[in-house]
């Protein structure tokens, strides 16, 4: 947007708002965005001290899995598809 277009729509919510109207608004914007702001930061702390972080990794060895023997079917399925 222009220059020209912004003060054009500025006036034009003044004259509908006025300027009292116009400025209460704002306050109770501004202090919206404060509250939200400041609850983020509170939820985070909270997240922070509530819960320590978990370790991803684990010293233990990881799980052996024994190869098991496919169904007679499904070994003729697999045979099957791969000379196709």
């Amino acid at each position: 947007m222009e220059m020209k277009e912004l003060l054009i729509i500025l006036v034009v919510v003044l004259v509908v708002f006025g300027a009292k109207k116009l400025r209460s608004v704002g306050e109770d914007l501004g202090h919206a965005v404060r509250g939200f702001k400041k609850a983020m930061n509170e939820g985070e702390q909270e997240e922070t001290a509530a819960s320590p972080r978990r370790q991803i990794r684990s010293e233990a060895p990881d799980a052996e899995f024994t190869e098991t023997k496919a169904a007679p079917k499904a070994e003729a399925a697999a045979k099957s598809e791969r000379s196709a």
